[in-house]
């Protein structure tokens, strides 16, 4: 008689039950929980900064630069510039057609020859007459002449006299309108006031200059900058304003020249907020090249950015920025496995953060935070770039 245990129907149903167990194991394995992926970065030492930075592009600006209009209008007669000269101070930069007063001034300088050469024949002529009512007097004196004839030589020496001093005056009023009219001719030429170079140029040999009528503004004739001293101008937001000061260390950096930092300093923090918009309230601070021969050959207008140095430790703990999460916290890759710690931290900057209580020299901080999966109590493995 046949065993119940060993008949063919138990057999199959135990070989069924085999490949299900085999199954069942084969599909928890697959379907397995794989550990997550991360980047790390190990907690370092070295330097961190605490810095402000603008909130719009900064520019290049002259230390000198003037916008010169003529005070009156007229023909351009002559324009001895063009764009991009270098000029002196003093140099005769354009001038207006002035013939009518250059006229005057001609006139006046005549005048002033006439008048003093009847300045000449009225104090000589004063001088004769002062002799002789002085030899009057002796005679006077002797009994030789009476009194009434000595009070006439007096009177026309006093009279002569006078008449010579209201010539001086004439000279000296000639004078006046001889400098009145190159006051004139001043207000249609200019000059440069210092050194620099011819930036923009409004205006052609001939044309008619307009000079800018009360609170309508117009194009000046000539723009002169001086690019021997070169500085930039960058906005702060207002939050951050307070914080920087004059003489704070600065890196400048140009959208020109994107491999260069530029070492500065702080010179000046505007004293106002300039509201560009309800929402950019900004405040202007000017940085000086700390090296100005390094800014030789910038151009004026250049897009520029600027870091302030606020504060700055070194040789402290410190840890990406990016690896710190609201609170506090960080995730830090132990054994496989991604546990939670909450750091205190001191200077911090987009970059490095300081970490003064929380974490160890040599803990692997996960900085791939963005990846799914990554959260505390997780397994996990680092990512080596390979599949």
């Amino acid at each position: 008689m046949t065993s119940p245990t060993s008949s063919p129907r138990w057999r199959r149903l135990g070989i069924a039950l085999l490949v299900l167990l085999i199954v069942i194991a084969a599909f928890a394995w697959l379907t397995r929980a794989k550990p997550v992926k991360v980047l790390v970065s190990p907690i370092t030492t070295g330097t961190v900064e605490a810095t402000v930075a603008n909130t719009r592009a900064g520019t290049v600006e002259a230390c000198q630069r003037t916008k010169l209009s003529t005070i009156m209008g007229g023909r351009i007669e002559y324009l001895g510039v063009k764009e991009g000269d270098k000029v002196k101070k003093g140099q005769l930069l354009m001038k207006l057609w002035n013939d009518d007063q250059q006229a005057q001034s001609a006139l006046a300088e005549t005048q002033i020859a006439l008048s003093r050469r009847r300045v000449s024949e009225a104090c000589i002529i004063a001088e004769s007459a002062e002799r002789e009512a002085t030899r009057q007097s002796a005679l006077r004196a002797k009994g030789f002449i009476s009194e009434g004839r000595e009070d006439t030589a007096r009177t026309e020496a006093r009279a002569r006299r006078a008449a010579c001093d209201t010539a001086k005056a004439d000279v000296a009023q000639a004078e006046a309108r001889f400098r009145s009219t190159k006051v004139e001719q001043g207000r249609t030429s200019l000059y440069a006031p210092f050194d620099g170079t011819i930036a923009k140029i409004s205006g052609e040999l001939g044309e008619y200059s307009t000079p800018s009528p009360p609170g309508v503004p117009t194009p000046p004739a000539i723009d002169l900058i001086d690019d021997s001293c070169l500085y930039v101008s960058a906005p702060m937001d207002e939050v951050d304003a307070p914080r920087v000061k004059p003489g704070q260390v600065a890196r400048i950096t140009l959208d020109a020249l994107p491999k260069q930092v530029f070492a500065g300093k702080v010179r000046r923090v505007a004293p106002y907020v300039l509201a560009v918009e309800k929402q950019a309230r900004t405040v202007d601070v000017d940085i000086d090249f700390a090296q100005p021969e390094n800014a030789s050959g910038l151009l004026v207008g250049y897009s520029a950015d600027v870091e302030i140095l606020l504060e700055s430790r070194e040789n402290v703990l410190r840890i990406p920025t990016a690896a710190i999460q609201e609170g506090g916290r960080v995730l830090i890759l132990k054994d496989g496995k991604l546990t939670e710690a909450k750091i205190k931290a001191g200077l911090a900057n987009w970059e490095y953060t300081e970490v003064l209580e929380g974490l160890s020299a040599g803990d692997q901080i996960v900085t791939s935070l963005e990846r799914d999966g990554v959260k505390a109590g997780a397994k996990a493995i680092v990512d080596d770039g390979k599949k």
